[in-house]
């Protein structure tokens, strides 16, 4: 193993013949051995072919050997490894107090949320169950006019967020821009936004939506995921029937909610049989994304 391209051909064959489940930023064992490979030589993964020769030195091929046996054995998703995930083109801090970014709300954000909605209008955002945080500071970086609210249950999972904060705070100017609130949904939120009279004109969730029999039958990557992030009752549904029992209260009169509930859509049509949901389509894939106005919200309560 002493090139670039013979570290990736290596652990490429080690992870075709292992049982392994992609789906943790990438979803083929050719892509997962390259940005392996690539993370350890300290080479961009746009590189050209030109790096494919050059030399790895003996710490380098002594952690490849390792991450790759350890992914293997543990099956510990390879964002974990490198503390490094990917979402809508940016780069973000990642571990095991967070899930790892692969929602396709990326999409919206790579498109300005065409033909959805003007974003030109919208001022203040609500990243809802924000994790890592990734997707409201991505909404943060690709429009500067935004303010942008983080909020999540998880203590840890903030932690993680403020680490991705401060990766981008200076470039992008986020320090008066985006804040970071620990809260039980809207719980916090009550006195804060009835303090300065703030609502929302676009809230985005990715809220844990996977069902009791779904949760048992996932791979076991999933297990080094926070359970708390993931599972949400019996049908997968019991937070974002409370997101739905609140969100009007903390949206403008033209404000939106893009709520993502994943499998669990077919369990969310039953429950809520008399809404009309918009469900959003994506070119990179990706599916159990809606959309739904203040209007349609507030006629629920």
């Amino acid at each position: 193993m002493k090139t670039i391209q013979n570290a990736i051909d290596w652990a490429y064959e080690k992870f075709e013949a292992a049982d392994l489940f992609y789906g943790h930023g990438s979803d083929n064992p050719w892509d997962e051995a390259v940005y392996l490979v690539m993370h350890i030589a300290g080479q961009p993964l746009d590189a050209g072919e030109e790096v494919l020769p050059l030399e790895l030195n003996l710490e380098q091929t002594d952690q490849i050997k390792n991450w790759v046996e350890t992914r293997i054995k543990n099956k510990i998703p390879l964002a974990y490894l490198m503390h490094r995930a990917f979402f809508a083109g940016l780069e973000f801090y990642v571990d095991e107090r967070v899930i790892i970014p692969r929602s396709p709300i990326a999409e919206l954000i790579e498109t300005s949320f065409e033909p959805y909605l003007e974003i030109t209008e919208v001022d203040h955002v609500l990243d809802l169950c924000c994790g890592s945080g990734c997707i409201g500071l991505a909404m943060a970086m690709y429009f500067d006019f935004i303010k942008v609210d983080l909020v999540d249950l998880s203590f840890e999972a903030l932690e993680v967020a403020k680490i991705n904060k401060s990766m981008y705070e200076f470039i992008y100017k986020l320090e008066d821009r985006v804040a970071i609130i620990q809260s039980d949904l809207f719980g916090n939120l009550k006195n804060l936004n009835n303090l300065n009279n703030k609502k929302y004109d676009l809230i985005l969730c990715n809220p844990p939506y996977v069902d009791q029999k779904d949760f048992n039958d996932m791979p076991k990557e999933f297990s080094h995921e926070p359970e708390m992030a993931l599972i949400s009752g019996q049908d997968g549904l019991d937070l974002t029937r409370r997101i739905l029992s609140e969100a009007a209260n903390y949206l403008t009169d033209h404000g939106i909610l893009i709520l993502e509930v994943g499998n669990s859509a077919i369990a969310l049509e039953a429950a809520y049989p008399h809404l009309d949901f918009l469900w959003l389509e994506f070119e990179k894939g990706g599916v159990g994304v809606c959309l739904l106005t203040k209007e349609q919200i507030s006629a629920l309560t």
